[in-house]
């Protein structure tokens, strides 16, 4: 990642209402979060959350997508892992840290049940 991209992303994320977006985004997975359910969870309005969404695409941070007639937006973990790679970059002097910075994985589809639940 260059500075640039880096000021970018960490500009994007300065802002409050944004971090909160994009940390929804981040607990949603890989599954995404449609613009209703993220304005409803945050309590924030669809123009207010269009334009914040928008930045944080233009930071490339969050991902659209049409489904249908929904949009899914999704946040770039690749996108964040480079960031926090260029933040950790010489962490420590240059010297292997304990512990080794994390890289953050999307979380894994939930299991799907393959036998009919029992009624009570």
């Amino acid at each position: 990642m260059e500075e640039t991209e880096a000021v970018e992303s960490l500009a994007a994320l300065a802002q409050s209402m944004r971090l909160r977006i994009f940390r929804t985004l981040v607990v949603a997975g890989p599954e995404g979060e449609t613009p209703g359910r993220i304005g409803e969870a945050l309590e924030v309005p669809g123009a207010t959350l269009s334009f914040h969404l928008k930045e944080l695409q233009r930071a490339g941070l969050v991902s659209q997508e049409r489904d249908g007639r929904n949009l899914i937006y999704r946040a770039d973990f690749g996108q964040m892992n480079d960031l926090l790679g260029y933040l950790t970059e010489h962490c420590c002097q240059g010297t292997a840290c304990e512990p080794a910075p994390a890289v953050c994985k999307p979380p894994s589809p939930a299991p799907t049940r393959s036998t009919p639940r029992s009624k009570p």
